[in-house]
């Protein structure tokens, strides 16, 4: 059964805003960035003088090329998900006992994707100019299409789901929202969610990023010191996620939520558009910070990316070790904490009290939160909307930290309990 954290109201209310108010989201802000000079006044006012026939001639329809650059893409990254090698990885135990197990190749394909997306530029095969300049098409296609796919793993959920870490809340909007599977697959080795999370999202947010850095080039032949650091720092977070892949699949995204609009939308269409917004931004609005700005700009972004991985890396390495490892020079405190599975089996946990971990429980959202600051701040502050991507992270974390310390207390009881008297702060340390 999908459970759900919020009041029955907030639920429903914030599911049925996200599902109708997200898309044209997407498109206005493609539309601020690109055509309004990123001012949120002038779209405003260019709405408020043309109303709904202003928002229609806003809206692009998908075109044949962004239909075929989205497909073109899609089944690149499904032909390196399944076809490049990488080792066997079992992800964390699910709530029904399942372990699933992966291959993990993502570095392997981020590497083939980038090294091919630069050579087709290089070699004058492919201008990547062609993706900004049909951005908005791409993005409407992404949002209708994305759509459909959704639907997709509705039905499957219903029709034939491919473990038994599935199942209905009774409701059909609860269920397109959150999901019916845990772990859907097609055939016994293309797994949905590491495609739409990893492969097509994250992997759609490199690619962009090199996007915009060189239709700024072909435009302004350079590049500003601004673009420089926006692109270095997402990459360098990008290059993160893939080198520490295997370590996401044991993540809330991955192990506890469920595919569904949440989760597979929100990496098809939100990630492409929402997340690579402040380099969207750039391409029109090159700032030149000047050496030491940029350089400073460009160190602290590194440091938060660097203590970000380090929070992860802990957290792996504890797990990995059951323990027996040392953190901070020293043997970690932890608490043992045991559950019951929905199969009535009992297992434990260990719960890590010392290193980044005893700051607070999530306080690895922090200096993530502060690296997107740092790759968007680049842009000044001209403008508001370049900022929303950030703003947005952090609502979106603070949520997620809550939904996973509500999970945890159901499920581990009075130990959790003790874990929090342990590690009192939520996400920043002494505060919240």
């Amino acid at each position: 059964m999908a459970e759900t954290v919020h009041s029955p109201w907030l639920t429903y209310t914030s599911m049925l805003s996200l599902l109708t108010l997200c898309p044209p989201f997407v498109i206005l802000l493609w539309y601020t960035m690109v055509h309004a000079d990123g001012s949120v006044m002038q779209t405003f006012d260019y709405l408020k003088q043309n109303g709904i026939e202003g928002f229609k001639n806003i809206w692009p329809m998908p075109s044949p090329i962004a239909w075929k650059i989205i497909a073109c893409f899609g089944a690149f990254e499904a032909f390196l998900q399944l076809a490049l090698p990488g080792k066997r990885f079992q992800g964390p135990i699910s709530p029904a006992g399942n372990v699933p197990v992966y291959k993990a190749n993502g570095l392997q394909a981020y590497v083939v994707t980038l090294v091919t997306y630069l050579g087709l530029w290089w070699f004058g095969i492919f201008d990547p100019s062609i993706v900004y300049d049909h951005l908005g098409e791409i993005y409407s296609a992404l949002v209708f299409g994305s759509f459909i796919f959704c639907i997709f793993l509705y039905l499957k959920g219903h029709i034939a789901p491919s473990s038994t870490d599935s199942g209905s809340s009774g409701n059909a909007i609860i269920d397109f929202y959150w999901g019916m599977e845990l772990y859907p697959r097609i055939g016994k080795y293309f797994d949905i969610k590491v495609f739409t999370n990893c492969r097509f999202g994250m992997m759609s947010w490199a690619v962009l990023a090199l996007t915009y850095c060189i239709k700024q080039y072909e435009m302004n032949g350079k590049v500003s010191d601004s673009m420089l650091v926006n692109t270095v720092l997402m990459l360098v977070y990008i290059t993160k996620f893939f080198w520490w892949e295997s370590g996401y699949w044991c993540t809330m995204d991955i192990a506890h939520d469920r595919a569904g609009f949440y989760i597979c939308w929100g990496c098809l269409v939100w990630v492409p558009s929402i997340y690579t917004s402040p380099g969207m931004y750039l391409v029109n609005h090159p700032v030149n910070l000047g050496t030491l700005l940029a350089v400073s700009i460009l160190l602290a972004g590194l440091l938060c990316i660097y203590i970000n991985y380090d929070c992860d890396r802990q957290r792996q390495e504890f797990r990995r070790t059951n323990g027996k490892c040392t953190i901070w020079g020293k043997a970690p405190s932890k608490i043992v904490a045991s559950y019951r599975t929905t199969k009535g089996e009992t297992k434990t946990s260990l719960l890590l009290t010392s290193g980044w971990w005893g700051l607070s429980r999530h306080f690895h959202y922090v200096p993530e939160i502060s690296a997107a600051f740092f790759w968007t701040v680049p842009a000044l502050f001209n403008h508001f909307l370049p900022y929303f991507y950030v703003i947005f992270l952090t609502i979106l974390l603070f949520d997620r930290a809550k939904r996973d310390d509500d999970r945890c207390s159901s499920k581990y009881g009075k130990y959790w309990k003790m874990y929090c008297d342990k590690v009192r702060y939520r996400v920043i340390p002494g505060i919240y």
